[in-house]
Formats: C-alpha cells, structure tokens, sequence
C-alpha cells in the first residue's frame, strides 16, 4: 500500500530536511505551507521550490489570517530582535517571534488533509536542541497533538488508519539536521530561515533564526549558502 505523508513545509531548513526524510523513507510527500500574516512573503516562495525539489505530489498553500489576534512580532506591530551571536539570545524567556498556538493550527489543517488523503503521517520540523523555546515544539505536545488526532477523525476513530505525527528532527541539532539533509540531497540555497528579510529577499543575519542558521553551518562544516543583506 502506498504509504502518504502531509509535511508542513516553512520553506526553512528544518522542514525541508523533514521532508527530504519522509521521502527517504518512502511517503509520498503532499506538502502543506501557510500564508497566516507573517511579516514577509520569500517563505512561501522557498516552500513551492522545496516542494518541486523533493518531488511532492502536491503542495497547498493555505490561507489563514492570525494577524486578528497579533500578539508576536512575526504577525503584529513588535519589532524582531537582533543580535551578533546565538550567545546572546536570552534563552530564558520565550521569544516575541512565539505566534501564539500556531503549530497547533497549523497540525490540525494538516490533520484535516491526511483524513482525506488517508494519510499515514504528519512530519513536522520541529526540534527541542536547537530552537527558540517555543511551546508548541516540545515532545509533550506533540504526544498530545497524535493522540487527540486519533480521537478527533472518522479514519481514526474506525482505525482505517492510525496518524502519527512524525518529528524526525526533535532530538537533533541544527548542525546535525543540515549535514543530514546533505546527505539526502538538499538544496539549502532553495530555503530562508531568517524572520525579518529585507525586500529583496535577503535573511537580516541577526535575528535568532538567522543565527541559530548560521551556527548549525559553522558547526556542520558546510558553506552557508544563504544571502545576507
């Protein structure tokens, strides 16, 4: 039987190396991405190239609009913090990048569509080494996110399948996720990371994202192929 996978796709390098591991290990990958009123646009456009570099069967781009509630600095009037080294960033806190409940809006479209595909799985970038601190991306919830989704849906309450949601990345650092994605052939030049890119596109280089990125290259002893502005 052929075996689907929905893999949420931000166009970063932690969901496209997800996506290249559902598809090494043989889900035929329907990417699913999201235009929620982020700051910027260049995300969505790295998505639907990573999604025709790793052969999926489909990609959707979905329109929600979490501008109406605000409250982080990727959807509301906050700035993006700025820094020289991951050494800096204040790990103690969760950041204002945090876009309240956003994972779990963004899994629950997901759960949606693998109910009609009959999908087997979910993959989600997520990892609790290299990261923000953000809620949504710590293994409990996304325990309580798979058992919900088994409970929620007609193909889970009938067992015609059992969804599991797939987080290939959570244990491994930035460094580690770009040297595995290497070797299953990812593009990196085809992502974007950063979370305050300027007009042409290019990653701003300070915020945390763009750091943690430039960090995992260093480390994995790769080019960063990103351009900065």
């Amino acid at each position: 039987m052929t075996k689907k996978a929905v893999v949420l796709s931000s166009g970063g390098i932690d969901s496209t190396t997800a996506m290249a591991m559902a598809g090494d290990r043989g889900f035929d990958i329907y990417s699913l991405s999201f235009r929620y009123g982020q700051r910027h646009s260049v995300e969505l456009e790295c998505a639907k190239k990573v999604a025709l570099h790793l052969g999926a069967c489909d990609h959707k781009i979905v329109d929600i609009d979490l501008r109406q509630f605000g409250g982080s600095a990727l959807t509301d009037d906050i700035a993006v913090p700025k820094h020289d080294s991951v050494s800096q960033i204040d790990q103690s806190q969760i950041p204002v990048t945090y876009v309240p409940a956003r994972n779990t809006i963004f899994l629950s479209y997901a759960m949606a569509w693998a109910e009609v595909l009959k999908a087997q799985a979910i993959f989600i970038g997520v990892t609790a080494v290299d990261y923000s601190g953000y809620p949504d991306c710590r293994p409990q919830f996304i325990d309580a996110f798979e058992t919900m989704a088994n409970l929620a849906t007609k193909t889970g309450v009938t067992k015609e399948t059992v969804l599991t949601i797939e987080t290939p990345l959570i244990q491994m650092s930035k460094s580690q996720i770009i040297t595995t994605g290497q070797g299953l052939g990812v593009d990196y030049s085809l992502t974007i990371s950063c979370y305050d890119p300027d007009g042409r596109g290019r990653s701003c280089g300070k915020c945390d994202s763009c750091l943690h990125r430039k960090k995992g290259f260093t480390e994995a002893g790769i080019p960063d192929p990103t351009i900065y502005a």
